[in-house]
């Protein structure tokens, strides 16, 4: 009968351990997250001038646009990765990324590479701050202690990354017209 037990838990472990998803690693050994969408309904143009809005408006204060060609679109930026015990959670360090978007009619493409993990600590303010400016690759293998960890952050930093993919791709196919704001009109307490 425990027997019996132990090969069921066995084989329950084995299981939760295929569903966890890994990077992918590209030419030079990095991690990459890379997605080509078809999107047959937008021109090339269109496609740029909303991953443009998207960098500079939905993620404005975590991203900056490093260059822009007629084709493309290079940005740095980072995201916050949170360590959640039981209710109560807390970041536990960023994740720097090189993302890069480029167009042609009828599709696109976008990755995020250059994976760097900088940990949070507290400091005696009781704030969570970097406790350095050098960011570790994603791709290193830890050591025995902190393999668990390691392993903690790298599904956090998958699961953040694929929400902003999946936050870009809704963004470029919803069509977002800016509205001209209008100008308020003054209320006069003297006419009626």
């Amino acid at each position: 009968m425990k027997y019996l037990l132990f090969i069921i838990l066995a084989l329950f472990s084995i299981q939760l351990s295929a569903q966890q998803k890994q990077f992918s690693k590209d030419d030079n050994g990095k991690f990459i997250y890379y997605q080509v969408v078809d999107s047959l309904q937008l021109n090339k143009d269109t496609l740029l001038q909303r991953a443009k809005s998207f960098i500079h408006v939905a993620y404005k204060k975590s991203m900056t646009q490093e260059n822009s060609t007629d084709s493309s679109v290079l940005a740095k930026g980072t995201m916050v990765i949170d360590k959640t015990i039981l209710v109560a959670g807390h970041p536990s360090g960023e994740v720097s990324y090189s993302f890069v978007f480029e167009a042609r009619n009828g599709k696109y493409r976008f990755w995020l590479t250059d994976l760097l993990f900088i940990p949070y600590q507290r400091d005696r303010y009781g704030n969570f701050v970097a406790t350095t400016k050098i960011g570790v690759p994603l791709e290193r293998t830890p050591g025995k202690l902190g393999a668990g960890a390691w392993k903690d952050i790298l599904n956090s930093t998958y699961n953040k990354i694929e929400k902003f993919g999946d936050d870009f791709k809704k963004y470029l196919a919803a069509n977002r017209v800016e509205k001209a704001k209008k100008k308020t009109e003054t209320i006069s307490t003297k006419k009626w």
